[in-house]
């Protein structure tokens, strides 16, 4: 009776962990010959392990990543110029801690928007916080919170967030409010975060692709100076790749 007390109260308490934890205890005869300690330390790992988890799936769920990828998965048969040492010091993701930035250019089909994600998925196990956007998406998003009073609260949200993820990057024009807000959200994120870029668009060409000179060269300073540049080459691996395959996809 009194564990079954105990028992409600954990979940009364919401410790499902460590209520999970003394289940499994009570129903196995060999962890019952452990030590109270052993047996209690056991639960509070269990509590520990569910609430990161927890964690995690709430991290990974809003950073809506476009494609389900890992570090594990990618693939350096495919001859494009992804050097496994430089890739795995980004995986470490001290560049989030130290609020720096990547930049992964690139002709289509050669996996940017994969790893981008893979890099995102590894930041959000390290405990960040991950929010993907295409940049047209982010762009209307844009024009949409001007026109409903909206725009302070998404700049708080991209603000506090650790890693912004910018796909596609070239691939629709900017506005004149575009140009401004984007300048305006690299500001108030970068001293706070990082942001990780995706392009077609060799970075030389970028000074043309945003259009206004000043700001140009306000947001490339802010930017190129701190990042990391991963350079792809190569065909599409679409071309090489059967749909459904494991590991990566492009």
């Amino acid at each position: 009776m009194l564990i079954q007390q105990t028992r409600e109260q954990l979940t009364e308490l919401r410790l499902n962990g460590m209520a999970a934890a003394l289940d499994e205890q009570r129903a196995n005869a060999v962890l019952q010959e452990l030590s109270f300690d052993e047996r209690f330390g056991m639960c509070v790992q269990a509590e520990v392990n569910e609430r990161e988890n927890r964690k995690f799936q709430r991290l990974l769920k809003a950073a809506r990543l476009k494609v389900q990828a890992s570090p594990e998965a990618v693939d350096y048969s495919a001859h494009r110029g992804l050097d496994r040492a430089v890739f795995s010091s980004l995986v470490t993701c001290d560049w989030v801690r130290n609020n720096l930035s990547t930049i992964i250019t690139g002709p289509t089909g050669v996996g940017k928007t994969w790893i981008g994600c893979a890099l995102g998925f590894q930041a959000v196990r390290k405990g960040y916080s991950v929010a993907y956007y295409r940049v047209s998406r982010l762009l209307e998003d844009i024009e949409k919170a001007h026109g409903d009073g909206s725009l302070g609260k998404l700049r708080a949200k991209l603000a506090k967030t650790n890693l912004i993820i910018l796909d596609d990057w070239g691939l629709s024009p900017m506005s004149t409010r575009g140009r401004a807000e984007l300048l305006e959200l690299l500001d108030d994120h970068m001293e706070y975060g990082s942001i990780l870029i995706t392009s077609q668009l060799p970075i030389e060409q970028w000074h043309d692709y945003i259009g206004d000179a000043t700001i140009a060269d306000a947001i490339l300073d802010r930017l190129v100076n701190r990042a990391h540049h991963i350079k792809l080459r190569g065909e599409s691996m679409r071309k090489r790749k059967p749909q459904g395959r494991e590991g990566e996809q492009s």
